[in-house]
């Protein structure tokens, strides 16, 4: 799989129907995003179970403003529609295949845990 355009009228569709699901959010101009999009695009060609989305900061300012994006690249990984890593800064090949491990060995009834525990707090 390639990776795919995400914009507001598909980002939350797009987290919601897929187990995993990672964002990197670019913009053109950025020159640490033109380094990092390559490694994101390969990435997506070795896991084609995972949907690899990318989201034009500039073109999808609102979006990038209630995801709370404040600097680029950022990226982000959903699992079951729940956010669990989100980090700016471009990511070296191997640092991003130790996220998708990690996001891939997620105990998500653990999470789920977690996260109602928060709310209760």
């Amino acid at each position: 799989m390639t990776t795919v355009p995400l914009t507001a009228e598909t980002f939350a569709a797009a987290v919601d129907l897929n187990e995993i699901v990672l964002v990197d959010w670019w913009a053109s101009w950025c020159g640490p995003c033109r380094m990092f999009g390559p490694v994101f695009e390969k990435a997506s060609e070795t896991h084609p179970d995972i949907v690899f989305g990318k989201v034009d900061t500039e073109a999808e300012q609102t979006l990038s403003a209630q995801a709370g994006i404040t600097s680029i690249p950022t990226l982000m990984a959903f699992r079951d529609g729940i956010l669990v890593f989100s980090q700016p800064g471009a990511l070296r090949a191997k640092d991003l295949e130790q996220v998708i491990a990690a996001v891939r060995d997620l105990d998500m009834d653990d999470v789920r845990q977690q996260l109602a525990a928060q709310k209760t707090a």
